[in-house]
């Protein structure tokens, strides 16, 4: 089955250089209660990514997504900010936050050399019903993996019970798009798929090991799975035009447990048991 074919050895973290990405964890963490704080109806995205920019320079931290590089254009700034049907990678400007939207915020910096990367899904105002189901479901998907991280031996174990969830819930789970290992780059290996879908069969599974670091993000659509790109080459948005929601942590398994390095600052290092 899927432990035939093997992904690309990961590069694993001795405990002293997870620590060093726990501090870049909580620079984005706190970028991201910048964000919970200043989203509310009639705020504009622009502003929001402003605020986060300039929160990154006075930290002397190095924002990930600006200026990076994509099939057409480069990604012209440090938060990605998706509305509603907008899955990821939807870049901020004069839209208008509205009563009842969704909006997800995804943003990444680098300090002392080491990455972090995370991702919320935010309410605006009074949000209908059906639609903070989602928002639920995709946080319980992604507590699935925290603490399955710390009791597999694959990440396809995982994976199964993450998709799992999503279908029992009446969900579907975005395949084209993954998590992704990181430390001193954003993207390092392995690929991270939220289910055991063809393309995983196609890469290969992996072993789940002190050291590993992960950046995990399941995006669950209301609807259907397919996306499109927009023409603006980076938003991507559901095909049925169904709202979608994206939750992401970097997350570190340790000999003493699983580490959530971009959990809030006040959270305990080790924060579930294996």
């Amino acid at each position: 089955m899927l432990r035939k074919t093997i992904q690309k050895p990961a590069q694993l973290k001795t405990m002293r250089e997870i620590g060093m990405m726990r501090e870049s964890g909580k620079l984005v963490a706190r970028a991201l209660k910048i964000c919970r704080e200043m989203a509310k109806p009639g705020v504009k995205t622009l502003d929001i990514n402003r605020a986060v920019e300039e929160f990154y320079a006075s930290k002397g931290a190095i924002p990930l997504f600006k200026g990076y590089e994509g099939p057409k254009v480069p990604f012209p700034a440090v938060t990605c900010l998706s509305v509603n049907n907008e899955v990821v990678h939807g870049i901020p400007g004069n839209r208008i936050l509205k009563d009842g939207d969704l909006l997800k915020i995804d943003t990444a910096c680098k300090f002392n050399g080491w990455c972090a990367d995370a991702a919320v899904t935010l309410p605006i105002g009074n949000v209908r019903a059906e639609r903070m189901r989602l928002l639920k479901v995709a946080l319980e998907i992604l507590n699935i993996a925290i603490v399955e991280m710390g009791r597999k031996k694959w990440w396809s174990e995982v994976a199964v019970r993450m998709h799992s969830h999503a279908t029992r819930e009446g969900f579907t789970l975005v395949e084209s798009y993954v998590g992704h290992g990181i430390g001193q780059e954003m993207h390092e290996n392995p690929q991270v798929p939220n289910l055991v879908s063809k393309e995983m069969r196609k890469e290969g599974d992996f072993r789940l090991e002190p050291g590993l670091v992960l950046a995990v993000e399941p995006m669950v659509n209301m609807g259907r799975a397919e996306v499109d790109t927009m023409k603006d080459h980076w938003t991507v948005i559901t095909k049925d035009g169904l709202p979608s929601v994206h939750v992401e942590h970097t997350i570190a398994i340790t000999p003493q447990g699983i580490v959530i390095i971009t959990a809030d600052e006040d959270a305990p290092m080790i924060s579930f048991e294996g």
